[in-house]
């Protein structure tokens, strides 16, 4: 199906969909820049690096509970609950001076800021259908990084008045998306049964071997991929560059996105998902390699090039993987599997990265190579198996 035909098959209620996620999208302000926020109020790298990942453990928090809720209460009232639980717990965080509460409130702001990924996956599911499933999450990711592509560099300008304009602008962009998802998005399925046991969706899962290795490898990528937002900025800023030259370079990576994504997606959905998801992840792996050799924003944003492109060609393939391959009823629980998998990789990826980065940046680099190969040739090796739903 060629692109034109694909936007007019697109129902109106997902175009609302994509509006809400671009809105609380462009304002995701605070993360990108925690690190550099940290540090510049008095912790240390490694203290950094470890609010990260506690951002990750709420992260992986809200991937179990966000698709156990979507498909209990509800894709809408997920939604809604991660809105405005997000925009209070920014605002909080933003307050917070000793290191103790800063990593309670970063859980807790993991956890309620990323509760909706699940719901929204699945919404976007409910309303397309599977069958068009590739290129919804192609205009999922479509709208997430036309905001990216402006959100980083407003909030490298915003950072340098003040940080606390990065919370205040996140927490309303949120409350925004909140009141979009109450007054506009449908309910979506509600496909829990009070029959159901415990567990089972996740036993049936686990059941199948291919899918397993599956999130192995993603874990190893996210590994890669959540060193952007945390040892790429120290990079940055190491070799003598100012914060607003990595605010442009993370919006590179959404400017590529906004313009080549869809191409890229209407391309490749006709080929079989692993061995693109593969390539995709090498091209990820081999540009965070890169890094370690680049010292002007030229050169920096060379290796966003290549990275970005691993991204476009692996992300969207991604989810529509999973969702093509879930039961109708574990939809939201199997996109939930998904987000856990990228949970897992941010909660491990930061700290362990800035640890090295802080010994040895260009081992760093290295071991991002590495896992990218590691990735892909899970992927690979197993190209052949067919997952069950």
């Amino acid at each position: 199906m060629k692109l034109r035909e694909n936007l007019r098959a697109f129902p109106p209620a997902a175009w609302i969909l994509l509006g809400g996620t671009f809105i609380n999208r462009f304002g995701t302000f605070v993360m990108p820049f925690l690190v550099l926020y940290l540090t510049r109020i008095g912790y240390s790298i490694a203290q950094a690096g470890l609010a990260v990942g506690v951002y990750g453990a709420g992260h992986m928090t809200a991937s179990m509970l966000g698709g156990h809720l979507a498909d209990r209460i509800g894709r809408r009232n997920t939604i809604v609950i991660s809105m405005f639980g997000s925009a209070a717990a920014m605002l909080a965080l933003s307050q917070a001076r000793a290191f103790a509460p800063i990593l309670a409130l970063t859980y807790l702001t993991g956890t309620a800021a990323e509760l909706y990924r699940p719901a929204s996956s699945a919404l976007l599911v409910d309303l397309v259908g599977r069958e068009r499933s590739v290129f919804a999450f192609g205009m999922y990711r479509f709208a997430v990084n036309l905001a990216f592509a402006a959100g980083p560099a407003t909030a490298g300008f915003l950072a340098d008045h003040s940080f606390f304009y990065l919370f205040l602008g996140d927490a309303i962009t949120s409350i925004v998306y909140g009141i979009i998802a109450i007054s506009a998005l449908p309910q979506g399925l509600r496909t829990y049964t009070k029959e159901e046991r415990v567990g089972e969706a996740l036993r049936i899962a686990s059941t199948n071997r291919a899918f397993m290795i599956f999130l192995l490898a993603t874990v190893c990528i996210t590994m890669v991929d959540f060193q952007m937002a945390s040892t790429f900025a120290l990079h940055v800023t190491s070799v003598g560059l100012p914060t607003k030259a990595y605010g442009l370079l993370v919006s590179t990576n959404g400017i590529l996105i906004v313009f080549f994504e869809l191409l890229i997606t209407t391309f490749v959905q006709r080929f079989r998902p692993q061995p693109v998801i593969a390539l995709g992840y090498f091209l990820s792996g081999f540009g965070f390699a890169l890094t370690g050799i680049a010292r002007t924003v030229p050169a920096l944003a060379a290796t966003v090039v290549v990275w970005t492109t691993g991204e476009m060609v692996s992300s969207p393939m991604a989810s529509a993987y999973v969702a093509q391959l879930a039961p109708e009823k574990y939809r939201g629980r199997y996109m939930g599997l998904l987000v856990v998998a990228w949970s897992f990789g941010m909660l491990i990826g930061p700290p362990l990265g800035t640890l090295i980065f802080a010994r040895n940046p260009m081992i760093l680099w290295a071991a991002c190579g590495v896992l990218g190969v590691i990735s892909s040739s899970l992927l690979l090796v197993h190209s052949r198996s067919r997952i069950r739903p």
